[in-house]
């Protein structure tokens, strides 16, 4: 038997120690590697960590209020999205010196195409060209030339401009385009239909369609995009690791899922 995110998220949402328990081992090593994308700077700060996963177990983070039973991928871009309004709640928000905002960065690039708009956000996402590459499948060189061209049009829209101003608004941006969703924006296993290769291409051609003009969905298959490479060779916390964390939650022991006792009890484990 398999314990699910789902199961997972029913017994954290119930305060049950086997479902933080088990977020703490799976999905600590997650909240690291995202920090180390996005924090960078603040990696090695132990405090900073603990405080992160502290505030995902407050009553105010909606990480386990979702019930319907989902895919990890899915989780853990709701994680994602959790994290960073943690993080902003952690060290307030700071405005960055040029702004541009989501109405202003779309008018600009309007004329783009789907997998260039897609392209250009990651660079709000803090990807370099070598890693947007991975996620898009294509050469860091076409991502250069995309961004490059992106970076020319947004220029040529503003009064004061830097090359880093969609790094620097890139929080904003996430949130204001979190924020866009609409009746006919997609769900999250449309987007992993297509990085799965599982759409036909008549499906593919309706979903760009709508997609060319809603930012909410070119983050959101972003973000799927993402998750698909955190996922990649994360391992499990070590015991003193996860012991650690359960310690911080204030989680007894390390209990095992309900059906794990069961199981143990019916073949007579000890």
């Amino acid at each position: 038997m398999i314990y699910t995110c789902y199961e997972m998220a029913l017994d954290c949402r119930a305060d049950r120690a086997e479902g933080w328990s088990h977020f703490i081992r799976e999905y600590v090593p997650v909240i690291q590697k995202l920090v180390a994308h996005y924090f960078a700077e603040r990696a090695d700060d132990r405090g900073w960590m603990e405080s992160l996963v502290v505030a995902l177990r407050q009553p105010e983070s909606s990480l386990f209020q979702t019930l319907e039973p989902a895919p990890e991928r899915w989780f853990v871009a709701e994680l994602r999205q959790q994290l960073l309004a943690a993080a902003d709640g952690l060290d307030g928000g700071k405005s960055p010196e040029i702004e541009i905002d989501l109405e202003a960065l779309g008018a600009a690039l309007e004329p783009l195409t789907v997998v260039e708009k897609q392209t250009t956000w990651l660079e709000t996402m803090r990807y370099a060209p070598e890693e947007t590459g991975v996620l898009l499948r294509m050469e860091p060189r076409t991502v250069e030339k995309i961004r490059e061209k992106a970076a020319e049009r947004i220029r040529g829209s503003m009064d004061n401009w830097r090359r880093s101003v969609l790094t620097d608004n890139g929080r904003q941006l996430g949130r204001a385009a979190a924020a866009a969703h609409t009746k006919d924006c997609l769900s999250a296993k449309a987007f992993l239909d297509v990085l799965d290769g599982r759409m036909t291409w008549r499906g593919r051609e309706e979903l760009e369609r709508h997609v060319t003009a809603c930012w909410h969905c070119i983050d959101h298959f972003c973000r799927m995009a993402e998750v698909v490479e955190v996922l990649r060779g994360v391992t499990p916390l070590s015991e003193p690791e996860a012991e650690r964390f359960r310690q911080v939650l204030g989680v007894a022991g390390q209990a095992k899922p309900a059906w794990k006792r069961w199981f143990g009890k019916a073949s007579g484990a000890v």
